[in-house]
């Protein structure tokens, strides 16, 4: 492994667990763990896991106008955004382009902005760039603070018993102070699975303590909680249609074909909103969909997808995988709007070979917190 990769201060605990290592983002990761990625995600369907998303980007934000200057940086409402709630949004270029998709915590006296791995550094210049005329202090809080996620139908049950107060009385997308055997955590009822659950920021110099009491609970109140790696993480998040980045989202895609349209609030001014509106108003010659396979065959990133009726190419696959929950082999493609119709037949190039799929609805899997 490339030693310049970095390592989570939970890296030697998922050593422990015998876990698969591979390079993510710069950053040496659990792939997977000794039941497989398939156990995994069903585990987590069915109990609860835990997910070292340390590697993720936390900015923290304060000052006069902050909340005004997040306002215009983030596709989303944040103005109306209450105290201990968040909001998914978007960071979007003046064209429309994606730059990254983020979730914006309020909390008590500073915001909380959590962004993907890959797009850490990049993200910090495009709002500290940003923030020239606004009353802003922006921090990269990255180092030195750590994130796990805690999701599955037991994980509130669970965290109810072992932190300081119950995290069922905060609602979804909501936020709190909790206290985890004396460490301070931020606690947001918020996760990448669709299923219930909270992601919990803290101190880096608390990680090994947390995570140990956290297991050790449950070793002693017989609950089984199981590390979970990044690629049962990735089919968790495929199944209800929650996009990662690089994938669906790219600073080439805009949010009307990724089917964001919904996390763009227009009445306002944001960056990337005049770009967008005229997108809306023209239409995008490909939105993103979601088939089925019906011939054997998996269905990779980068596999062209051709008519069922002429054999022309009318997209490409940018997620393809084997989604345990639905016991199918599925993909998210991008597809010319002619053909972007449930129930199509089309034809994938799998490998030289041209296999039958479906266009089905999305997502395939409802979360459960709906």
């Amino acid at each position: 492994m490339n030693a310049t990769l970095k390592h989570t201060p939970f890296y030697d605990l998922h050593k422990e667990h015998n876990a698969r290592f591979a390079p993510f983002a710069g950053w040496e990761m659990p792939i997977q763990y000794q039941p497989g990625a398939i156990a995994e995600h069903k585990h987590v369907r069915a109990h609860l896991g835990v997910f070292d998303t340390s590697h993720m980007g936390r900015f923290e934000l304060r000052g006069k106008e902050v909340t005004q200057f997040l306002d215009y940086a983030v596709s989303s409402d944040i103005l109306s955004l209450s105290e201990n709630t968040s909001r998914y949004g978007l960071l979007c270029r003046e064209d429309g382009g994606i730059i990254d998709d983020v979730f914006v915590y309020r909390l008590e006296d500073h915001f909380l902005v959590v962004v993907n791995a890959s797009n850490r550094e990049k993200d910090y210049r495009h709002l500290d760039a940003l923030r020239k005329g606004f009353e802003v202090e922006l921090l990269d809080r990255s180092a030195e603070t750590v994130m796990l996620a805690i999701q599955g139908p037991e994980a509130i049950p669970f965290l109810d018993a072992v932190a300081s107060a119950p995290l069922s009385e905060i609602p979804r997308f909501g936020a709190a102070q909790r206290t985890l055997d004396r460490v301070e955590v931020v606690v947001g009822r918020t996760g990448y699975t669709g299923e219930d659950g909270a992601e919990l920021f803290f101190g880096s110099e608390s990680a090994l303590h947390v995570w140990n009491y956290l297991f050790g609970e449950a070793e002693t109140r017989a609950v089984d909680l199981q590390p979970i790696g990044l690629a049962a993480r990735d089919s968790l998040r495929f199944e209800p249609g929650f996009p990662l980045y690089g994938h669906e989202l790219s600073e080439d895609i805009s949010p009307i074909a990724a089917r964001l349209k919904w996390a763009c609030e227009f009445d306002r001014n944001f960056v990337g909103r005049d770009a967008l509106l005229k997108r809306v108003e023209s239409g995008e010659p490909r939105r993103l969909a979601s088939v089925v396979m019906h011939d054997r065959g998996v269905p990779r990133e980068g596999c062209t997808v051709h008519s069922s009726a002429d054999g022309s190419q009318i997209g490409v696959v940018v997620t393809g995988m084997y989604a345990p929950t639905v016991d199918a082999y599925a993909a998210n493609v991008y597809l010319d709007n002619a053909f972007n119709k449930v129930g199509t037949m089309l034809e994938i190039d799998i490998r030289g070979k041209r296999k039958a799929a479906e266009l089905v609805k999305r997502p395939l899997y409802t979360p459960s917190y709906r």
